[in-house]
């Protein structure tokens, strides 16, 4: 068993890791609020998850810089203290860029500040490695978050709005399902996801067994 005193050697699964293996959304199922909240547009979706990656990574370098200076017993304060500052930087970025879109994100902006995802990568990861591989594992998590955000929030614009990024695909004649881009929606079409994802994993643990199996015979 792996000491946890031990930092990882950085390697392409450091990346990977939060993209397919721990996968924030379809495998430990994090961050579900912002989820399913915000996903009734694909643009609202990259948004979000754009915003969650730059506070992932730099929340992680931070934390990783500051690893053997923070008090163990203050750390999760410290870490909340961290992440809440490039949430602030994020708010006030996006309200600059855009008002309309600060307002479609509205409160889950700042809950970012308390996304389980964000916070357990700072105690389970960038506190415990160098920072190179804090921003490298920090970054693939924020890049599986957002496919996980995209994946929802383009089925549901595409068939609750018949658009995508507010392009019209399907023109006056198509009916959009209007339960898509409402609440039930999201739960409808992270159903679907999950199952797919399952699905696949499965299947490459199967086809993983298989190739085992052939080289021991």
């Amino acid at each position: 068993m792996k000491d946890p005193r031990i930092p990882d050697p950085l390697s392409w699964s450091v990346f990977t890791q939060g993209i397919w293996r721990d996968n924030p959304v379809f495998v430990m199922l994090l961050g579900l609020c912002p989820l399913l909240a915000v996903t009734n547009t694909a643009m609202n979706a990259l948004a979000m998850g754009l915003a969650t990656t730059f506070v992932l990574v730099c929340s992680g370098t931070l934390v990783s810089l500051l690893q053997r200076v923070i008090p163990k017993q203050v750390r999760i304060a410290a870490y909340i203290i961290i992440i809440a500052t490039f949430v602030t930087i994020v708010d006030y970025a996006i309200q600059a860029i855009s008002l309309d879109l600060h307002k479609a994100l509205g409160a889950f902006i700042q809950l970012i500040v308390v996304n389980c995802v964000i916070l357990g990568r700072a105690e389970a990861y960038a506190s415990k490695n160098p920072v190179v591989n804090a921003i490298v594992n920090a970054f693939g998590m924020g890049v599986g978050f957002t496919l996980a955000l995209l994946s929802l929030g383009i089925v549901r614009e595409i068939i609750g709005s018949g658009s995508l990024f507010g392009i019209d695909l399907f023109g006056a004649q198509f009916q959009p399902w209007a339960v898509f881009v409402l609440p039930p929606g999201g739960f409808f079409v992270l159903a679907f996801w999950l199952f797919v994802f399952s699905l696949m994993r499965k299947r490459k643990e199967t086809r993983a067994k298989q190739e085992e199996v052939a080289r021991a015979a």
